[in-house]
């Protein structure tokens, strides 16, 4: 649940002209830490305390002593901080952040698949709801889903929500059968083929990386998969020197600023959309980041109940992986 805190902006509020320095001395007064994904916007991320994946900022948001957070992402990730971190305040600076494959399911929904799975161990990946993970039984990311599959007893049933692409991977890898929630992330859907293809023609020295999310015809055309973190390694470790990549364009700006003799391609959407950035990351901007640590809102609340819930599989998860 998110809802605005009752501190509103005044008619003489006025934003500074250095947004970067405004930030930095918020982030003093209010002791804030600022986390941001990699899909955030470049001049995001570079004023980010902490930039990664879904693991490695559910790593941060356990462990930080900040007393506010401030989640440059969309909602399921500021959710999973507020779960880990109950007495601290969990600022979002867009409250209509929200994830298309989160949304593909729905609570109630979910509710009924799992009764009529009844024996079934539910693996959850993080991209979900408070109230989907507080169904489950072990949270998962991209990063870790492999590895936390392979730990479950061979004989044990398991359902995989929401992610039904990265599900099908997992079952791949792991050899296991697994019954899967139909969701999926309108990003990872949407890369062409066709046009990848067309691409790795244009560029025939280019390594092919992907993200699991994305569909079985653009992972077999792969010659890395990983998550998000795992490609941006790669990148650096690899001889290549030109990468077209499959997932939110966003991680292009870590990899240019880490290799910045490297080349890298974001792999293309069909049509002639933008649509491998996705709209609800990039609702976050600069402004929204100081506004929200001005205003202290808009806060994310879950209730306790939910949260408790939702507590136990993200610590199983954070306890399980390597």
């Amino acid at each position: 649940m998110f809802t605005f805190s009752s501190t509103q902006a005044s008619v003489n509020d006025t934003q500074p002209l250095d947004l970067v320095a405004a930030i930095q001395t918020l982030k003093q007064e209010l002791n804030a830490v600022i986390l941001a994904h990699y899909y955030q916007e470049p001049e995001i991320q570079d004023i980010a305390d902490f930039i990664g994946d879904s693991l490695g900022l559910s790593r941060q948001a356990a462990s930080t002593s900040a007393d506010v957070i401030v989640f440059a992402g969309v909602h399921f990730m500021a959710e999973t901080a507020k779960i880990l971190n109950p007495t601290k305040q969990v600022l979002i600076p867009d409250l209509n952040a929200g994830c298309s494959l989160a949304d593909s399911c729905p609570p109630d929904a979910f509710a009924a698949f799992k009764a009529d799975h009844p024996k079934h161990l539910v693996i959850s990946y993080i991209n979900c709801t408070a109230e989907i993970k507080a169904m489950s039984d072990i949270i998962c990311t991209s990063s870790n889903a492999v590895e936390l599959v392979r730990q479950i007893p061979q004989d044990q049933p398991i359902i995989f929500a929401p992610d039904q692409n990265l599900g099908r991977y997992v079952m791949a890898q792991t050899g296991r059968d697994m019954v899967l929630w139909k969701g999926s992330c309108i990003v990872h859907e949407t890369f062409s083929e066709r046009r990848l293809l067309e691409l790795k023609v244009e560029h025939s020295s280019a390594e092919i990386i992907a993200h699991p999310e994305c569909e079985a015809a653009i992972l077999r055309h792969a010659d890395y998969i990983g998550s998000t973190t795992a490609l941006l390694n790669y990148t650096q470790q690899s001889s290549a020197d030109t990468f077209i990549v499959a997932t939110e364009s966003g991680i292009l700006h870590q990899m240019q600023k880490q290799n910045p003799l490297k080349h890298y391609i974001p792999a293309p959407p069909t049509g002639t959309c933008a649509c491998n950035e996705c709209p609800y990351m990039r609702l976050n901007t600069l402004e929204k980041v100081y506004w929200a640590m001005k205003r202290r809102s808009p806060e994310v609340t879950v209730s306790e109940q939910t949260r408790i819930a939702a507590l136990k599989p993200i610590q199983r998860m954070l306890d399980m992986s390597a």
